[in-house]
């Protein structure tokens, strides 16, 4: 079965959704970027090191919100192979 064509409303939709989880992702990674400096600064002022635990555990949090943005977010490659997928699969349990 060949993948339906969107119509203007479900286009506006997609991109909509796509364009906010891109821009919450922004947002993300410049509160990360602000937020870390100010805790690399403390810790280097009191001549400690802590500051690197902080950095990469959101630093992990960042990138899977990254990688579920750009990698498995609505109207991506990964995630439309994925429906497609499943529809064949489905389909093809109907006809039987």
């Amino acid at each position: 079965m060949p993948p339906t064509a969107l119509t203007e409303t479900e286009i506006e939709r997609l991109a909509r959704r796509r364009a906010g989880a891109k821009m919450g992702w922004y947002i993300h990674a410049a509160v990360y970027v602000a937020v870390n400096l100010m805790l690399i600064a403390l810790s280097l002022y009191q001549g400690r090191s802590w500051f690197i635990f902080p950095l990469l555990s959101w630093g992990l949090g960042l990138a899977l919100h990254g990688g579920g943005v750009w990698l498995a977010g609505p109207g991506c490659g990964l995630r439309q192979r994925l429906i497609e997928r499943e529809r064949a699969a489905l389909a093809g349990r109907a006809e039987r």
